[in-house]
């Protein structure tokens, strides 16, 4: 019997992931002198950059603005005569 992945088990699994490629893409790069400078920093690079920007596997490895803004399929829709 295969064990069930609970949701919240994959959010904590992705919040695990995102918060080591946070510190890897910026913590560490830097150094700050305490708490509120390091927020001052941190807060507009995941507003600006982290989110919208950063490319996303399951997007196709587009960022999110990319992917939203491009082209969709339109689909074709028959309509039969009914008599």
């Amino acid at each position: 019997m295969e064990a069930q992945v609970h949701p919240d088990d994959r959010q904590q699994t992705y919040a695990t992931f995102a918060r080591e490629h946070l510190k890897m893409e910026r913590v560490w790069q830097r150094q700050y002198a305490n708490h509120d400078e390091a927020r001052r920093d941190i807060n507009p690079y995941i507003v600006a950059f982290y989110n919208p920007v950063r490319l996303h596997s399951t997007l196709g490895y587009l960022s999110p603005a990319a992917y939203e803004a491009r082209p969709t399929a339109k689909e074709t829709i028959c309509l039969s005569e009914i008599s």
